[in-house]
């Protein structure tokens, strides 16, 4: 396993742990995140605040975790499953009641000087909607 991999599964497992310090430590201070269907946020404190934001709507854990390293260990790409509780109303979005959901999804990642230095995250909007409204 390359540290590039190492690092990812890290991430990934403090975000399934609920340990947001030990995710933001993995980031670099200009962090750049490319949320799904969403606006830019770069830097650590925005991205903080994004994880605030989702942690209060959603209960989430990641499962199937793929990971694939690019031969020169600055790219990668992680393929998974969310497996989520739907928990409070986020605006512009369906109401929350409880709902759970399945949801393939993948990132984008970029790596510097062995810390994390862009997320981008992909997954069908239209299905969770789909299955978050049923």
């Amino acid at each position: 396993m390359t540290e590039t991999e190492r690092l990812i599964r890290a991430y990934y497992a403090a975000f399934d742990a609920g340990d947001r310090t030990a995710m933001l430590a993995l980031l670099t201070d200009d962090v750049v995140h490319d949320p799904n269907q969403g606006t830019r946020r770069t830097g650590k404190p925005a991205f903080a605040a994004f994880l605030a934001q989702m942690d209060a709507a959603y209960a989430e854990r990641i499962a199937d975790l793929v990971v694939m390293v690019d031969a020169t260990g600055t790219r990668a790409a992680a393929e998974f499953t969310v497996l989520g509780r739907y928990q409070r109303t986020d605006e512009g979005l369906p109401e929350a009641r409880g709902q759970t959901y399945t949801l393939p999804a993948g990132a984008f990642l970029t790596i510097r000087d062995g810390r994390i230095a862009r997320v981008a995250t992909h997954y069908n909007l239209p299905d969770w909607i789909r299955q978050v409204s049923a």
